[in-house]
């Protein structure tokens, strides 16, 4: 079955790979970016393509990007909300201003989109929605506390989405994706604290990720692929841990947290209030 796919972010990286692949696979793909010169640069506007402007941090533009792609296509079946940048550094180094526009684009603006897309899938009685989350909403880094908060955040969203949304068909599948070979760490993408404060050793965290930026081990075009294939089944999954380096990270994860809940069991089951 041919599907229609609204990708956020869709100008490069990871939803760049997503569209690709979903395009390769025989589907149509509405193709949205804050701009669109770098979208026709990325894309040629074909019947099978829509480019559209969207700053996900605008709900205005999240609604007339939908509408154009009703008018486009009649239909969405798969959201990717992938539209994101990473904003690294130590928490104290990092100030008020620059962490609610992190919040901005990474929890509100897919909000934004989510909503707007919503109506359409409930009316469908059908949809799937890719929220890509990190593995850094699985486990927290050093460095990188308000990146992954707001990575947490996505992980909460979807898990609740997930029940409320099953009546009407559609599928939420939170992506975790482990470190892939994009721009995502250079400087085109990522952003640093503005305050530096010597106890913390005066430039670790970005030279720690510089040295990482494009020597990723994960392959985007092979998760883009990934995700078309999740779109396909009858039972996806809730989670969707994304490359090697995810799946040991989060696993070790998972199983320290067992056992740190088992080592405080008698403790946690003694705060029962009397029956």
């Amino acid at each position: 079955m041919t599907q229609v796919w609204f990708i956020t972010g869709a100008n490069r990286g990871i939803g760049a790979h997503v569209a690709r692949a979903a395009l390769q696979a025989g589907h149509r793909v509405v193709a949205t970016g804050r701009k669109l010169d770098q979208l026709r640069a990325a894309y040629p506007e074909t019947d099978k393509v829509l480019l559209a402007e969207l700053d996900v941090t605008r709900p205005d533009q999240a609604e007339a990007a939908v509408q154009a792609a009703l008018e486009r296509f009649g239909r969405i079946d798969v959201l990717v909300n992938n539209a994101g940048y990473g904003l690294l550094g130590n928490f104290e180094e990092i100030d008020a201003q620059a962490i609610e526009a992190q919040f901005a684009t990474n929890v509100f603006g897919l909000m934004h989109v989510t909503r707007a897309v919503l109506p359409v899938m409930r009316r469908q009685r059908s949809g799937h929605i890719f929220n890509l989350s990190s593995v850094g909403g699985a486990l927290g880094f050093e460095g990188a506390a308000v990146y992954c908060a707001t990575k947490y955040a996505v992980e909460g969203l979807s898990a609740s989405l997930s029940p409320e949304l099953a009546r009407f068909g559609i599928h939420v599948t939170a992506v975790e994706p482990g470190f892939f070979r994009t721009d995502f760490l250079d400087g085109s993408s990522v952003h640093y604290g503005s305050k530096v404060i010597d106890d913390y050793g005066s430039g670790a965290v970005k030279a720690q990720y510089d040295a990482y930026s494009h020597r990723q081990p994960g392959d985007p075009a092979r998760l883009g692929a990934a995700l078309v294939q999740l779109a396909g089944m009858s039972a996806p999954p809730k989670q969707f841990v994304a490359g090697s380096d995810a799946l040991g990270m989060v696993s070790g994860a998972l199983e320290g947290r067992l056992d740190e809940i088992r080592a405080f069991a008698t403790l946690t089951a003694s705060l029962d209030g009397d029956a």
